[in-house]
C-alpha cells in the first residue's frame, strides 16, 4: 500500500515531487502531449540533470545551466517593459523566443514583468512601473516606506490577518483604503445582533473597494492564464517550468514589506523584543505560503529573495539573533513539506556561509550573486547545491571570451563532483545576447562530467 503524504519522510516527499515533475500534466489533468519524442527526452533530461545536482547522490551528466533574467527576454524580443506588462500575448511571445533562442535547462517563466493593468486598477503605491513613474523601457521600482508604524507591533502580533487587511493593504493599495473601516471577522459571534458586524460592508466606499478588488481579480486571472499557458507550451517543447511559488525570510517580510530598511534598523535597537516576537509570528505564515503555493502549482521549488541578511546590512551578532533562526525554520518547514527552497542571496553572503552548514544535504538550491564561490564550495559544497555567480556587469559589458573564462572558472571551482548549476548571479535587465548564448554553450561543452 502506498504511503499517505503525511506519512512520508522529507526524502520521500521530495522524491515524489520530482516524479510529479517528470510526469507533467496539461491544464485538464491529462498527461502532457509533447510536441516530439526529442522534446520529451529533453524535458526528462533537464529535470533529471537538475535533480542529480540538487540531491548530490551522484554527479549529473553535465552542469545544468539556468537563466534567471529580469526584463531581458522582453527587451531582447524588441518590446518595451511597459508593453510586456500590459500586452500579455506579446509578453509570453517574447519569453518563448528567449527560451528557444538560448535553450537553458531551467528558467523562471514569464511572470517577471507582472500585470501593469492590475497595479493600475488597485492604485498600487509600493511600486512605480513603466508609464507610472518609470520610463517605458525600464523595469519597475520598489517605493520602500514604513507601511507599518513603529507603534503597531502589538496590532500585528495580536492578529496578523486583521493587521494586513485593515492597515497594510489600505496603505499600499489606494483603492482598498476603505478596508480600514472593516470590523474584525472574529467579532462575528452567535449573538442575535450579528448584523451590526456587516454594516460597514454596505457603505459606498467599501462597496467601491470591493468592486475594484473583483476587477483586479479578473485581470490577475487573465494574466495568469497567459503566463501559465506558456509554461505548459514550453514544457511540451522540452523546457520544464519548476517554480512553484515564493516565500521569504521573516526578517525580510518585516524589513522589506512592513517597516522598511530604516524602520527595521531602528527597531533592532529601540524595541528588539517586539522584532523577535514579530519574526516568530511570521514564521508559520511563511512556511504555509510556500507549501500552499507548491500544492496549488504542483511544483516544489520555492523562490526566496534574500535582502536584509546580506553582508553589510547586519552585524554577525544581529544576523545570528534576528535573521537566521526564523529563516532556518522556514526552510526546514518547507523541506519537511517536500519543497525545495531556492534562496537568492543578493549581494554578498560570505559572512553567512557558516550558518548554512546547519541545513540538511540535498534539500536546497542556493543562488549566489557576489559571494566567493570558492569559499562557498569549501564551506557548504558537500551539502548545498550552488547556483549562479556570473556577474550581470560581465553579461552587459564583457565579451564572449570573457564569459567563456568566467564559466570555465566557475565550473572548475564550484562544479567539481556535482552540486552546481551554472547561471547569472543577479536578475538582469540588460545583456549582450552573444554573452548570454556563450554562458549556455560553454557550459554544455565544458561542464560534462565523467
Amino acid at each position: 500500500m502506498e504511503k499517505k503524504w503525511e506519512e512520508m519522510s522529507a526524502d520521500e516527499k521530495q522524491e515524489a515531487q520530482f516524479q510529479k515533475l517528470l510526469a507533467p500534466k496539461d491544464p485538464e489533468g491529462n498527461d502532457l502531449k509533447f510536441q516530439s519524442p526529442e522534446a520529451e527526452a529533453a524535458y526528462a533530461g533537464r529535470i533529471n540533470r537538475l535533480k542529480d545536482a540538487i540531491q548530490m547522490k551522484r554527479p549529473p551528466d553535465r552542469v545544468p545551466v539556468a537563466l534567471f533574467p529580469s526584463m531581458f527576454p522582453y527587451t531582447y524580443a524588441g518590446m518595451t517593459v511597459e508593453e510586456a506588462m500590459y500586452d500579455y500575448e506579446k509578453c509570453v511571445a517574447g519569453y518563448k523566443k528567449f527560451v528557444l533562442d538560448f535553450e537553458p535547462d531551467i528558467t523562471m517563466g514569464a511572470a517577471g514583468p507582472g500585470p501593469g493593468k492590475f497595479y493600475e486598477i488597485l492604485d498600487y503605491k509600493l511600486y512605480s512601473w513603466p508609464g507610472h513613474g518609470v520610463a517605458p523601457e525600464h523595469s519597475y521600482q520598489c517605493n520602500e516606506g514604513e507601511y507599518m508604524k513603529a507603534e503597531e507591533y502589538d496590532l500585528l502580533l495580536a492578529d496578523p490577518s486583521f493587521y494586513f487587511r485593515n492597515f497594510y493593504l489600505p496603505r499600499v493599495f489606494g483603492k482598498l483604503a476603505p478596508w480600514s473601516m472593516l470590523p474584525p471577522l472574529t467579532g462575528i459571534l452567535e449573538m442575535y445582533g450579528v448584523a451590526f458586524n456587516f454594516i460597514p460592508f454596505g457603505l459606498p466606499p467599501v462597496q467601491e473597494a470591493y468592486k475594484a478588488l473583483f476587477e483586479a481579480g479578473a485581470e490577475a486571472l487573465k494574466w495568469a492564464m497567459a503566463v501559465g499557458g506558456i509554461d505548459v507550451e514550453m514544457a511540451s517543447l522540452g523546457f520544464p517550468g519548476i517554480f512553484g511559488g515564493f516565500s521569504k525570510a521573516p526578517f525580510d517580510v518585516l524589513g522589506d514589506t512592513l517597516r522598511g530598511t530604516k524602520g527595521i534598523m531602528l527597531d533592532m535597537y529601540r524595541q528588539p523584543d517586539k522584532v523577535l516576537k514579530a519574526v516568530e509570528a511570521l514564521t508559520p505564515i511563511m512556511i504555509g505560503l510556500g507549501l500552499g503555493a507548491a500544492q496549488q502549482t504542483g511544483k516544489p521549488f520555492i523562490f526566496m529573495p534574500l535582502h536584509k541578511g546580506a553582508d553589510g546590512f547586519l552585524s554577525d551578532e544581529q544576523y545570528k539573533r534576528f535573521y537566521w533562526p526564523t529563516f532556518k525554520q522556514v526552510m526546514l518547514g518547507l523541506i519537511e513539506g517536500g519543497c525545495i527552497p531556492l534562496p537568492a542571496a543578493e549581494g554578498g553572503y560570505n559572512t553567512r556561509l557558516k550558518y548554512l552548514t546547519e541545513l540538511p544535504k540535498g534539500k536546497t538550491l542556493w543562488m549566489f550573486d557576489q559571494t566567493d564561490m570558492a569559499a562557498a564550495k569549501e564551506t557548504v559544497g558537500e551539502t548545498l547545491c550552488l547556483l549562479g555567480n556570473v556577474p550581470s556587469s560581465l553579461l552587459k559589458l564583457g565579451t564572449p571570451d570573457d564569459i567563456r573564462d568566467c564559466v570555465k572558472k566557475l565550473i572548475d571551482t564550484a562544479g567539481e563532483g556535482g552540486g552546481y548549476v551554472m547561471g547569472n548571479g543577479a536578475f538582469f535587465d540588460e545583456a549582450k545576447p552573444e554573452n548570454v548564448k556563450a554562458m549556455v554553450d560553454v557550459t554544455r561543452e565544458y561542464g560534462v562530467y565523467g
